[in-house]
């Protein structure tokens, strides 16, 4: 949660002190997750997504409650810790669908190393272009990757792994959104170039939203996210080294 009050390192008001805070943050981020599941099954709409109004509901207490984000963070790190394992079980994908890898991997290799580029460059001149600080805009490059390989990245090349993860989601929703207005506009046939967009354009949310589309489409989304993902956390540092 990058704002100004999180960071500055305002003490938590309204509330005493004490080992209990870990866990009051830790049961608020639980609990709005299950309202806004709740929400997103009563009307599912991209503005009403778990991840966005989580986020959102989160963002608004912590300001009114001036929480900085080393508080909030004691008490929810742990949900960090479980994007190593989220990270190992994206193995299962490309093991399901190694059939299509070996039909499609010359088409799957260019349009990979072709989106992965267009994304962070595009994320590089939007940054340059508003006067961004090289960290915010190291922060930037991985919006296009789910979000435990843009965490990785982030790390990894002097980034903030919090805004990257921020970004992630946003990129997410917004692609999941325009998605299905390209889908009426381009003549996109085939499930593999239908998955593709979903899962390069939009990862983890445009993979549940291709799913909507179609099985094969889910699926292909899903390997595209992955391969998408791994190809980032590889090409992407060397990148950002000739970007600083």
């Amino acid at each position: 949660m990058p704002t100004d009050s999180l960071l500055a390192g305002t003490p938590l008001s309204g509330l005493p002190h004490g080992e209990w805070h870990p866990l009051f943050w830790a049961a608020v981020t639980l609990g709005l997750y299950l309202f806004a599941r709740a929400v997103h099954q009563r009307h599912a709409r991209w503005w009403t997504s778990p991840l966005l109004l989580t986020w959102a509901l989160c963002f608004g207490l912590a300001e009114a409650l001036h929480t900085t984000y080393g508080d909030y963070i004691k008490g929810t790190h742990w949900l960090l810790t479980l994007l190593g394992p989220a990270t190992v079980a994206f193995a299962t994908p490309i093991y399901e669908q190694r059939a299509m890898i070996r039909r499609h991997w010359p088409i799957l290799v260019v349009a990979i190393m072709a989106g992965t580029a267009i994304a962070i460059g595009s994320s590089w001149a939007l940054a340059s272009a508003l006067g961004l600080s090289p960290a915010l805009r190291l922060s930037l490059l991985p919006r296009s990757v789910s979000t435990p390989f843009a965490i990785a990245f982030a790390e990894n090349v002097g980034g903030i792994p919090e805004l990257a993860a921020t970004c992630v989601v946003i990129t997410g929703l917004l692609g999941a959104s325009l998605g299905d207005v390209l889908l009426k506009w381009l003549p996109l046939r085939s499930s593999l170039a239908r998955g593709a967009l979903f899962g390069m354009g939009a990862h983890g949310v445009g993979t549940a939203r291709a799913r909507l589309v179609g099985a094969e489409e889910g699926s292909i989304a899903g390997l595209v996210m992955v391969l998408a993902g791994l190809t980032s956390v590889l090409i992407a540092p060397v990148i950002a080294l000739f970007m600083r």
